[in-house]
């Protein structure tokens, strides 16, 4: 069994992630840590069936734990990062801590001084179908985003396999509410954000220099793009819509093919057929992602969508997934 703990488990995603874990038959978890101890965690949320106590992170906890998940704060996650990869300790983190690869430019999008930079050479970015290789055995897995997860897997097929060009690449996203996390904000409050769209931090999102640096060390090419994140009316999913410009038109069906070939064996990866799009209640508690393709060949565009759960494929699905792989177990255990 592999003995797991996880650190921020009051909020959205730790507890999912904490479901996830207790359903894993190679799975026992063994501590959930907090600012506070000794809070049941059923009282935190009610639907889990747990006896454990949140407790604080200490030298026994480090030693009786093979595996553990961050799901905290950037800038808070990298501190607790250390003291468990320093006692050789399997990291995942769900923060933003490890993700980018220069910390000028973590500073620059997080206005935040990397906690520790000298780490951020051991991280691998735990997209798991283009960095599988990478992520065995890996002891610091950086966890992408949301927006990455869904971004990264519309556009890179197409990149690589040379049918769209990088510059001019329009990503628009659209998330539930939950993607926001716990935090108290008038935006969030229902009485706002409900039967509302809107968009935010139009062009200037945290997560596209995420985006862009993985599609320049997973493709090769430098990538001009534009990211456009909206706010949508429900809890959870997420839905991108990817535009590119087509280097040569093909047909719908022809894209669909390499796409396909491309995520062949993939468990989690549905290519659709021509003609139909994906939807976010088709992925709702799942790990999967769902690929729509469509071509306007009057103007030259590939328009790809992607279908996630923000909270399961976009976070603590994917970081399960990540942790199977990383002990080279079942992939789809737990999920």
């Amino acid at each position: 069994m592999i003995r797991v703990s996880i650190a921020g488990v009051t909020g959205f995603t730790g507890e999912e992630l904490l479901k996830i874990l207790l359903r894993h038959p190679q799975v026992s978890v063994k501590h959930l840590l907090s600012r506070t101890s000794g809070v049941g965690i059923s009282d935190i949320h009610p639907s889990v069936r747990c006896d454990l106590l949140t407790e604080k992170v200490s030298l026994s906890v480090i030693n009786d734990t093979d595996a553990v998940f961050l799901c905290l704060p950037h800038t808070e996650a990298a501190p607790t990062a250390v003291k468990f990869y320093e006692k050789g300790k399997t990291v995942i983190d769900l923060s933003a801590d490890f993700r980018l690869k220069n910390a000028g430019v973590y500073r620059k999008t997080y206005d935040a001084v990397h906690p520790s930079p000298g780490l951020l050479s051991k991280a691998v970015y735990g997209l798991c179908e283009f960095n599988r290789e990478k992520i065995k055995g890996a002891r610091l897995i950086a966890n992408p985003g949301c927006y990455p997860t869904a971004s990264l897997t519309a556009v890179l097929p197409a990149l690589k396999e040379g049918i769209a060009d990088e510059k001019g690449i329009i990503i628009d996203a659209k998330s539930g509410i939950s993607g926001a996390g716990k935090k108290l904000a008038k935006e969030y409050l229902y009485y706002n954000a409900n039967a509302s769209t809107r968009a935010y931090k139009v062009a200037c999102h945290r997560h596209q220099s995420e985006i862009e640096e993985e599609i320049l060390l997973l493709s090769g090419k430098t990538p001009v793009l534009t990211f456009v994140p909206h706010l949508i009316p429900q809890d959870r999913g997420m839905l991108v819509t990817a535009y590119m410009r087509m280097k040569t038109i093909l047909s719908a069906e022809t894209v669909i093919g390499v796409y396909r070939k491309f995520y062949k064996g993939e468990k989690f990866v549905k290519v659709l057929s021509s003609g139909v799009q994906p939807e976010t209640r088709e992925v709702t508690g799942t790990n999967n992602i769902r690929i729509g393709i469509a071509v306007d060949s009057r103007a030259g565009m590939l328009v790809v969508t992607s279908a996630i759960d923000n909270l399961v494929k976009g976070a603590s699905g994917q970081a399960v997934q990540n942790m199977n792989i990383a002990f080279g177990i079942d992939e789809a255990a737990g999920l």
